[in-house]
């Protein structure tokens, strides 16, 4: 079965890859940090939840991947260890004898214990996509938050304006200082859809090399059962049993 060690070692290598890049542009992302520093330190911890999640997806497949080796070779320790959650519904079909490299399965059991697994896996992905979907959404949200001050300060500079004394200095000067406000909300704005697309855009691909490792542990599964379990028809028994 493939080694989820390597998976980590590229999920690692795509993050350093990425903190490269954000130190070398760090200037400008933190002044479009600063902007909106609360929703964009939300997006960041929101990110690193999901980047935890998605390596943790990653480790899980480590001890199950020992305890199908130590029943491959038949350790005598096999039963003191800690049973594993992933493999549970296969567990729950051997029973107590933990010991044999040989077992007797039917082929409805067979699939009805790959479903099983295979429905363990898509849930330990759930979490992960809503991250990402979350970390859009939390973009959307702050660009929105920010237009809406952009709006508000627009409207608060034409009420404010007045052309009367015909001093056209002056009347400039506090236009210009007027459209600060509204500079700061755009930045508000496009600060945190830079900041929540960048994260779903980190997240998006960690959850992928997840992906491919939860399918090749899945994939190897099927293929070790596949081929170690001696298929028993339910006919086939039924006769046995009548005579």
């Amino acid at each position: 079965m493939s080694n989820p060690k390597h998976t980590l070692f590229w999920m690692s290598i795509y993050l350093f890859i990425v903190s490269i890049v954000c130190a070398l542009i760090y200037a400008p992302l933190h002044s479009a940090f600063q902007a909106n520093w609360v929703f964009n330190t939300l997006i960041i911890s929101v990110l690193i939840i999901g980047i935890a999640i998605s390596y943790r997806q990653v480790v899980i497949l480590i001890p199950e991947l020992e305890w199908i080796a130590s029943f491959r070779t038949g350790d005598s320790n096999l039963s003191i260890k800690q049973e594993p959650r992933l493999l549970k519904p296969l567990t729950r079909q051997l029973g107590g004898d933990l010991k044999k490299d040989r077992f007797r399965m039917s082929a409805m059991s067979l699939r009805t214990v790959l479903d099983g697994i295979r429905s363990r896996l898509d849930e330990s992905r759930e979490i992960s996509r809503y991250m990402i979907s979350l970390l859009i959404f939390l973009g959307l949200l702050g660009t929105f938050w920010g237009l809406l001050g952009t709006i508000t300060a627009v409207g608060n500079v034409i009420l404010n304006l007045s052309i009367d004394g015909g001093d056209f200095n002056k009347i400039f000067g506090e236009l210009q200082a007027g459209l600060l406000e509204p500079l700061k909300g755009m930045g508000t704005a496009f600060s945190s859809s830079l900041f929540g697309l960048g994260g779903s855009l980190v997240l998006g691909f960690l959850d992928i090399q997840a992906g491919h490792a939860q399918n090749r542990f899945y994939d190897g599964l099927e293929e070790w059962l596949a081929g170690v379990t001696n298929l028993v028809d339910s006919d086939s028994r039924s006769d046995d049993i009548l005579e």
